[in-house]
C-alpha cells in the first residue's frame, strides 16, 4: 500500500510540473507575441475629476496614431526583453524614435517600486509572493526605471491578459504640461487578441507629500490598440535598431549594473542643464562603456 501511495504522489508531482511547464510555455508565447510590426492608435482621456479648484482644467482628450515595431531583444526562459521603437514622419522620409521598453522577468524577487519626484525604492519579495508569476519592468526612453509589477498571465476564452497596479512618474505627454500632481497609479491590462495586442488602463492622477496621505486629483482612461500589420512596414525601425542595438546594450548594462546595488535610487533630473535622454541622443555624444558609465552616474543622486 505504501508503494501505491509512493507512485500516486510521484505520479501527481509530474502531473502538476507537466501543468507547470505547459503554462509558463504558454505565458511566454503571450509575451512574445507583443512583438513584431503594428499600427498603434493612443487614446486618452480624463473620466472624472475630484479638484476643488473650480478653474482645474483637465487634460485635453489624446487620440493619436503611429507605426510602432516591437523588437524582441531577448529570449531566455525566464527573462525576455522587447524594445518599442516609434516610426513617426511621412512614408517618404520617415523617422525612428525610441520609445519605452519592457522586460518580462520570470518569478522575480527584485522591484524598484516609484515613491515620487524621480525617486524609486527597492524592495525585495518573497518567493511564495511571486510563484507562477511574471514581472513587468517598464522603462523610458533613455533606459531609466519607470513602473514595476508582478502578476500571473491567464490564459482563457482565447485571450491572453495580464493585469497589475503600480506607481510611475508622470508620462511624458502630462510632465511638460503639468505640475499639480506628481504620481501616476497605472492599473494596466496587456490582453493579447486574435489582432494583435490591446493596452487597456485605468490610471490615477495622484497628488503625494511626505508625512500625508495621499489625494487623488482625477482619473483616467487610457486605451492603446495595436494591430499586427507585415513586418515589412516597419523595415525602417529594424535597420535601425540594427545599425544601434548595441549602443542601447551598453546603455542597458549600465543600468543593471546600478539596478543590482539593491537600494533606493533618486535621479537627477537635469545634468548641465539636459535630461539625460539629451545626453543619450545627442549626435555629438561618444557612445562608449565610459562615457555612458559617467553619464548615467552623474544622474545618480548619492
Amino acid at each position: 500500500m505504501k508503494h501505491l501511495r509512493f507512485f500516486a504522489l510521484l505520479g501527481l508531482m509530474i502531473i502538476l510540473q507537466t501543468n507547470a511547464q505547459s503554462k509558463k510555455k504558454q505565458d511566454q508565447t503571450a509575451i512574445k507575441s507583443m512583438c513584431g510590426c503594428y499600427e498603434v492608435g493612443f487614446n486618452f482621456a480624463e473620466t472624472f475629476e475630484y479638484s476643488e479648484d473650480e478653474n482645474y482644467v483637465p487634460s485635453k482628450v489624446k487620440h493619436d496614431k503611429a507605426l510602432e515595431w516591437v523588437q524582441l531583444v531577448e529570449d531566455e526562459p525566464n527573462k525576455i526583453v522587447m524594445q518599442h521603437l516609434l516610426i513617426v514622419g511621412k512614408p517618404d522620409s520617415p523617422r525612428v524614435i525610441k520609445h519605452w521598453r519592457q522586460d518580462w522577468l520570470f518569478e522575480n524577487t527584485d522591484l524598484y517600486t516609484y515613491n515620487a519626484n524621480n525617486s524609486w525604492n527597492y524592495v525585495s519579495l518573497s518567493k511564495e509572493e511571486v510563484k507562477g508569476q511574471w514581472t513587468q519592468k517598464v522603462y523610458q526612453v533613455d533606459d531609466s526605471p519607470r513602473y514595476e509589477g508582478s502578476a500571473t498571465w491567464i490564459h482563457e476564452n482565447d485571450k491572453s491578459y495580464w493585469e497589475n497596479a503600480a506607481d510611475a512618474p508622470l508620462p511624458r505627454r502630462e510632465y511638460t504640461k503639468r505640475d499639480d500632481y506628481n504620481v501616476t497609479l497605472r492599473n494596466n491590462r496587456h490582453v493579447v487578441t486574435e489582432e494583435g495586442w490591446v493596452h487597456d488602463q485605468d490610471n490615477k492622477k495622484i497628488i503625494r507629500k511626505e508625512g500625508a496621505s495621499d489625494v487623488v486629483l482625477a482619473e483616467e482612461k487610457g486605451f492603446n490598440t495595436y494591430k499586427k500589420i507585415d513586418d515589412s512596414r516597419c523595415l525602417v525601425a529594424q535597420n535601425w535598431w540594427n545599425e544601434y542595438g548595441e549602443d542601447w546594450a551598453m546603455v542597458r548594462n549600465k543600468w543593471d549594473k546600478v539596478f543590482a546595488e539593491k537600494r533606493h535610487l533618486k535621479l537627477n533630473t537635469k545634468v548641465d542643464d539636459m535630461p539625460l535622454h539629451a545626453h543619450l541622443f545627442s549626435e555629438d555624444f561618444e557612445k562608449t562603456e565610459e562615457n555612458i558609465g559617467k553619464t548615467i552616474d552623474a544622474f545618480i543622486s548619492k
